[in-house]
């Protein structure tokens, strides 16, 4: 991936080289790496406490691949902020990033007209076959939706779109699937649907301090 880890006052930091040049997404900062051509390569700072996937990346995710050719089904895009650094990734590849609100998706869209990777859908993830004459098969499938049947509608878009060899990855919010259990749990029970519906499930990283109660899967379909 083309993701750049760095260490600074004894603390692992993550950024992406940016896409669009001095141009910023979320107020993040910018920075410049010299490479080995003695070029200045711009850089933007991935905020783990906005973004998920930078949790889980820092937290020790390293079975996730994504190429620059990747395509992408993006679940529960809101304004696209880890959409914005996964576009940084796959120059050559695409987003289809799925997103339910009217307002987030005014956001989006403006950011889109910018990164010319990313293609926004105005859609419910769980009504997914309304969307499926816009997309094609991708090679991952990444689910940010916070509400109880997370993982039904992860599996159903799976089952739709992902490529046989793809992998899907899953944040799941325990409070968002039930609040009057403990969040291990509420991973257990959900770690549990994928394996009954045929996935493996490569890593599990729980996204503590930057997220409370929060757990990524990384998954597969099983053979």
């Amino acid at each position: 991936m083309n993701v750049y880890l760095k260490e600074r006052d004894g603390k692992e930091e993550i950024a992406t080289k940016n896409l669009i040049p001095n141009e910023k997404v979320y107020g993040e900062q910018l920075f410049e790496i010299t490479d080995e051509n003695k070029e200045n390569i711009e850089y933007r700072a991935w905020n783990p406490r906005r973004s998920k996937l930078a949790a889980a990346i820092l937290n020790g995710l390293e079975k996730l691949e994504i190429n620059e050719d990747s395509k992408i089904l993006y679940l529960g895009a809101s304004t696209g902020t880890t959409v914005s650094h996964i576009s940084d990734i796959v120059i050559k590849g695409i987003i289809y990033a799925i997103e339910f609100s009217p307002v987030s998706m005014r956001k989006l869209v403006r950011l889109c007209e910018k990164r010319p990777n990313i293609a926004p859908i105005l859609g419910d993830a769980t009504k997914s076959k309304s969307y499926i004459h816009y997309l094609e098969k991708v090679d991952l499938i990444y689910c940010d939706v916070a509400q109880p049947n997370q993982t039904e509608l992860f599996i159903e878009n799976i089952k739709l779109f992902l490529k046989e060899e793809g992998l899907g990855i899953i944040m799941i919010k325990s409070r968002s699937i039930d609040v009057n259990k403990k969040p291990q749990k509420v991973f257990k029970e959900e770690e549990k649907k994928l394996k009954e519906n045929g996935f493996f499930v490569l890593e599990k990283v729980k996204l503590e301090p930057y997220e409370k109660d929060h757990i990524c899967l990384l998954v597969k379909k099983s053979f």
